[in-house]
Formats: C-alpha cells, structure tokens, sequence
C-alpha cells in the first residue's frame, strides 16, 4: 500500500494566513517552479488507462512526473517516491503549511 500525504494549513493557528491553500495561490506558487506544470487531467497509463479530472500540479524527477494534486483547500502527493519527500517538505515550508499522513 502506497503513502499518501497531505499538505495543509489546518493544523495553523489563525492569524494573518488562509486556513486553506486556495487553488490560485497554488497556481502561482507552481507557476514560478521551472520543474511542474499544471494539468486539469491526470491519466494513468499501466495494463489500463484512467484519466481522473481535477487540478494537478506535475513535477518532473527525471524521467519521472508525480502529481501533487489540489483538492478542497490541501495538496495531495504520494509517497511512493522517496525523491517526493523533500520536494514536499520545501512545498509545504514555502506555502507556510504542515504535512500529514493520509
């Protein structure tokens, strides 16, 4: 079974930030990362294709591209990739967020 995480602000004690992480926040942070682009579908290519909609922010590893996807003020990733796990610690520093499993 894959890990999963959440990147998020719920943990954040009100004061001057966004308790959630907004998807035009998101796409200007990304925005001025050379190494993701954004897409509005995610397909998945194995013994079968499955495209999923929704808003996915790809970040390419090499020959690798994983998704870090918006959904409902947080971002997503998997763990799968231990190459994910610093990239997403300086996501969420930078977005003033904390990361939790699930």
């Amino acid at each position: 079974m894959s890990q999963r995480y959440r990147i998020t602000r719920e943990f954040q004690e009100n004061g001057n930030s966004e308790q959630t992480i907004s998807l035009e926040e998101c796409k200007q942070y990304f925005e001025s990362k050379p190494d993701f682009s954004y897409t509005s579908v995610f397909t998945v290519k194995g013994s079968t294709t499955m495209s999923i909609d929704g808003d996915f922010f790809m970040w390419s590893f090499g020959d690798t591209t994983i998704p870090f996807r918006h959904f409902d003020g947080d971002i997503y990733v998997s763990g799968t990739n231990e190459a994910v796990v610093p990239k997403m610690i300086e996501v969420a520093t930078e977005l003033r967020a904390d990361i939790v499993e699930g």
